[in-house]
């Protein structure tokens, strides 16, 4: 296997030297190019670790990348070469801010740019035949790509974003990671501000777009939901000539999306419950732990089983369908796959604690939350059969960045909480609080104002017969409290 890598490198040092015209080398790597690192911890031997300046300036890591195996690093002109150090290559962008306005190239640095230089020209690499599918949304952008990694792999070689790279600095690393020969690539594209998707769906240039669902999602950024469906229906100008725009008929926003996307010159395709979509659910077994799908596809009838429960993943799984009829793949034979497809970490994992006496039911939602997806994982639980798990149990924690609404949106998850009949309830963040308030006395589990205070709350109450759902906006940090929660009740 090393051989093979030997022959076929993903990157060789002159290639990417080659893609960074403001980069001048300071040494040269021998080795092979297996890959791009923005994180030391991360890191594996092979990779060229490229310093950023973001939440904290990788220049202050590049010598611990190097000990860890970095064959070079990608870093700003002034930087200062230490013990240690292997291969620089040192970006100095003056002569080039005024020839490329892809983005605010004002304020981003000269190693995030030479990221999405290395980016682009992987993208320009591909070969002809590889298809390309870009996927964003207000909710459902990492199941859904994950559901399309999974259904491509029967037919080539996927390269997809790992976890939630979507953002300035993730699609750049994910396509500066795509190997070349790749048949497939499937690319998460996030925003909270208007621009972002425009900005970087031109390095992703995809056959299908698909937009999961416009929400009340990044509303501190927005005036309305409807600026936000503006802001996601930039996906569509990025489309190669005559690609498809996949859009969700139930959206209110749909006629928005499809003008947008029309304007682009592209193909659209709807998918969702709606009898008017293109590709629809004609028929539905809910289940406790997963979902049969008939579905009709264009005039196609597709039967498909889904390992992952949930009406939005039904959902969801309809705009695959779409996505890969547009790029020309047998749906029928690629859906085989979602049948034993889990769910990716914090998206709804479920798994089985041990009490004194039977089994806690655990219901991981914890990696995000908006309005949407937290109505959703509700009636997830409600979906547990009781005569399996008597108590239904739910953690919440805030949704960040919903701006002025916040309290509102908060409130109104109590309709939502009393459908899903929830026995106990307990919260975290002062948002939550108004929610904790509005909620009756005798579901009332307990209240605290961060994730650290409810952990101690929500093990002590927990028994045998529970089926626990935790669900928060990552920034909340209630991902440890499902860790604490395993390891009390361990298996």
């Amino acid at each position: 296997m090393a051989a093979e890598k030997n022959e076929n490198p993903l990157w060789t040092f002159d290639e990417l030297m080659e893609a960074i015209p403001f980069a001048m080398a300071e040494g040269h790597a021998s080795l092979p190019i297996t890959g791009f690192s923005i994180d030391t911890r991360s890191l594996k031997p092979g990779e060229v670790f490229v310093a950023l300046k973001d939440q904290r300036d990788g220049h202050d890591f590049v010598t611990a990348a190097f000990k860890a195996g970095a064959v070079a690093a990608i870093v700003e002109a002034g930087y200062e070469r230490k013990d240690g150090d292997g291969a620089l290559i040192r970006c100095d962008m003056s002569d080039y801010r005024a020839i490329n306005a892809q983005l605010d190239r004002e304020t981003a640095s000269d190693t995030l740019v030479a990221l999405q230089w290395i980016g682009d020209t992987a993208r320009q690499r591909l070969q002809p035949s590889a298809r390309v599918i870009a996927v964003t949304g207000s909710a459902g952008k990492t199941g859904t790509k994950e559901m399309l990694r999974a259904c491509l792999a029967r037919f080539g070689k996927v390269h997809a974003s790992e976890k939630s790279f979507n953002n300035h600095w993730g699609v750049p690393l994910t396509l500066a990671n795509m190997p070349r020969d790749a048949d497939f690539a499937v690319l998460e594209i996030g925003m909270n501000h208007a621009g972002e998707i425009a900005a970087l769906v031109p390095w992703v240039c995809p056959h299908a777009a698909i937009v999961t669902t416009v929400e009340a999602v990044h509303l501190e950024h927005f005036d309305n939901v409807e600026a936000i469906a503006h802001a996601k229906a930039e996906i569509f100008s990025g489309l190669v000539p005559g690609g498809a725009a996949i859009i969700k008929r139930d959206s209110p926003h749909f006629d928005l999306l499809r003008v947008r996307a029309q304007a682009e010159a592209a193909r659209v395709i709807s998918f969702g419950l709606d009898e008017r979509a293109d590709v629809r659910a004609d028929a539905l077994d809910v289940g406790e732990e997963g979902s049969m799908v008939t579905a009709l596809a264009n005039g196609r009838r597709i039967d498909y089983r889904l390992a992952m429960p949930g009406r939005h993943i039904i959902e969801n799984s309809l705009a695959v369908i779409a996505a890969l009829q547009a790029v020309d793949i047998d749906a029928a034979e690629a859906a085989r796959a979602l049948a034993t497809l889990p769910p990716p970490p914090g998206r709804g994992a479920r798994s089985v604690l041990k009490a004194a006496g039977g089994d806690i039911l655990l219901i991981d939602e914890s990696y995000n939350a908006n309005p949407a997806s937290m109505r959703a994982a509700l009636a997830t639980l409600a979906g547990v059969p009781r005569e399996k798990f008597a108590r239904r149990i739910a953690v919440l924690g805030d949704m960040l960045e919903l701006g002025a609404a916040a309290g509102e949106l908060h409130r109104n998850l109590i309709h939502a909480v009393i459908g899903a009949s929830v026995d106990q309830l307990f919260v975290c963040g002062p948002h939550m609080k108004g929610l904790y308030d509005a909620a009756p006395a005798a579901i009332k589990g307990g209240y605290a104002e961060t994730a650290e205070g409810l952990t101690d709350l929500v093990a002590g109450a927990l028994r045998a017969g529970d089926a626990v759902m935790v669900k928060a906006s990552n920034g909340t940090r209630l991902g440890p409290l499902t860790a604490a929660l395993r390891t009390r009740f361990a298996v």
